[in-house]
């Protein structure tokens, strides 16, 4: 695998913002964001002050963002640093685990769109998979299965980078848990990221030990540990 491209993981949100999702975020040659209501994550080119003082300019007095850093944010002037929790980078190392069908043949699942939008936000809002904000679902694909007109499960493509493809917002209504819908779903992306040439990889809570098994057991592996951390205006009222 060459270097300089899956070095690029270390800095997914950055590298993501700067080529194939800029137009999903705002920023400069110091710091960058997706827009609010895309998602929440934010980079800096380099952990220097003016870096730090660029992502404080992109922020509102109100606004948060979450940053994937890989070790622990140094005090930052005129922002405040919070750890969120230790993050699993996990990238497909195997693909014998999916076979080689296409996802069309698995006749449950179905695309989703902005018509969807609406069902999408009510299963994230049932399952809390992560953040998922009203534009979340234009960063890729996403796709689902419906039992009777109801979205049950969904899954879809986040960040976006050369060679690699993100996996994101996994969810199974709690009355259609168990039933491996979890799986059919993100078995299908991988195979459509990986008929593209592309690799799929994703972000897991390293606590949410269920969640790793599966994605174990569908060929992912872990690659790397960050920290999230939610960075925010640092308070200067009064105490």
């Amino acid at each position: 695998m060459n270097h300089s491209i899956q070095s690029s993981l270390d800095r997914p949100i950055w590298v993501a913002l700067t080529t194939r999702q800029a137009h999903l975020g705002q920023g400069d040659a110091l710091a960058c964001r997706y827009h609010p209501d895309v998602a929440p994550f934010a980079a800096v080119q380099n952990d220097t002050p003016d870096a730090y003082q660029a992502l404080h300019r992109l922020l509102l007095p109100h606004e948060q963002v979450a940053l994937l850093c890989l070790d622990p944010a140094a005090p930052i002037e005129a922002l405040q640093a919070e750890r969120i929790g230790v993050v699993h980078q996990m990238v497909a190392a195997r693909r014998e685990a999916r076979g080689t069908d296409d996802l069309n043949n698995d006749r449950e699942v179905i695309s989703l769109s902005n018509a969807d939008a609406k069902d999408m936000q009510d299963l994230v809002q049932k399952t809390k998979p992560g953040p998922f904000g009203k534009r979340t679902h234009e960063m890729g694909s996403y796709i689902g299965i419906r039992e009777r007109g109801r979205l049950i499960a969904m899954a879809g493509e986040r960040m976006r980078l050369d060679g690699y493809v993100e996996i994101s917002a996994v969810c199974v209504d709690p009355d259609w848990r168990g039933r491996g819908l979890a799986g059919r779903l993100v078995n299908g992306l991988c195979r459509e990221i990986e008929h593209r040439g592309e690799t799929p990889f994703l972000h897991v809570f390293s606590d949410n030990q269920s969640a790793i098994g599966l994605y174990e057991s569908l060929g992912f592996e872990l690659r790397r540990t960050f920290l999230l951390t939610r960075i925010r205006h640092a308070d200067t009222g009064p105490a």
